[in-house]
């Protein structure tokens, strides 16, 4: 605190001012998800999120009013983008947060760093973390969520939608036999889900087999020999960002005897879909669903 620059140590005081720090009495616990307690002065009213994920899901439960700032990258619903951004998620301008003058800043234990959430917690500012990786973290995530910011009903409501949906794509393939699929999260370096990857349990529940969820890591590094070893029947390239260019075939068509490859199934899907943990991963469940066996949904 000592080597702070003039403008910021100024913001925090006036950040500790209005959490009502030193005032216990006032104080409200609980628990993020990744078991740390949270003290809050009150249920928050001005929100930063750094999470697109979490960003989502309080404008889905009509939150968006307690949301003050966001990530460049909280890009959806388009409104997101009209409110204050604080930098990306890895590196976020403590300055910019600060002089948001949030009574929360919610993270994430994959994508920020610890070295963020240790500084903010020191200028005072509470911080919530998130972590999700299986579907019913979602449905956790969201509950978390609502109860943090309000809209119990609307939740209620989202995860019931959720809940039918999911269920329609089960029904939809439990007579089909399971496809091996080979999903690819990022061309290079490679990097495609592991057993313990959310986009792995997506696939199982499309009617899908991934042919990398033998590996431990969430999201391991591969070759391309080694996932063409796994003779996949649908290969899925993510697409990130806003652009939706052309797949890039070239790099697998090598691969001649690769069952995919002969039959032309090559397809690319929207990240965001099946990589956020928000209420549109059930969009990204049904997307791969029509891909893994179009038949079903014809």
């Amino acid at each position: 605190m000592t080597a702070m620059r003039p403008v910021l140590a100024a913001m925090v005081l006036g950040v500790a001012v209005a959490l009502g720090v030193g005032s216990p009495a006032a104080a409200l616990t609980t628990l993020d998800m990744t078991g740390r307690e949270v003290r809050l002065a009150a249920p928050p009213e001005r929100i930063v999120s750094l999470v697109p994920s979490v960003t989502e899901i309080l404008f889905a439960l009509g939150a968006a009013e307690r949301l003050v700032g966001v990530t460049d990258y909280c890009d959806f619903p388009p409104a997101a983008r009209a409110k204050p951004s604080v930098g990306g998620m890895v590196s976020p301008s403590l300055e910019a947060i600060v002089a948001l003058r949030p009574d929360l800043v919610i993270g994430t234990t994959e994508g920020s760093r610890e070295e963020t959430f240790t500084q903010l917690r020191r200028l005072g500012v509470p911080v919530y973390l998130v972590a999700a990786h299986r579907l019913a973290d979602v449905d956790a995530l969201i509950r978390r969520l609502a109860d943090l910011a309000g809209g119990a009903g609307t939740a209620k409501r989202v995860l019931a939608d959720l809940g039918r949906r999911i269920d329609a794509v089960r029904k939809a393939v439990a007579s089909r036999a399971r496809r091996r699929v080979l999903y690819v999260v990022w061309p290079e370096p490679l990097v495609v889900p592991g057993r313990d990857a959310l986009v792995s349990e997506l696939i199982e529940l499309a009617g899908g087999s991934s042919v990398t969820a033998v590996s431990g890591d969430a999201y391991p590094r591969v070759s391309l020999e080694a996932v063409a070893a796994g003779n996949p029947e649908v290969i899925i390239l993510a697409r990130h960002g806003t652009a939706a260019g052309a797949v890039d075939r070239e790099k697998w068509e090598r691969f001649a005897n690769v069952a995919a490859v002969r039959s032309g199934r090559i397809h690319a899907v929207d990240g965001n879909l099946t990589h956020r943990y928000g209420p549109r991963i059930v969009d990204g469940l049904e997307t791969l669903a029509r891909l893994i066996h179009p038949e079903a949904f014809r």
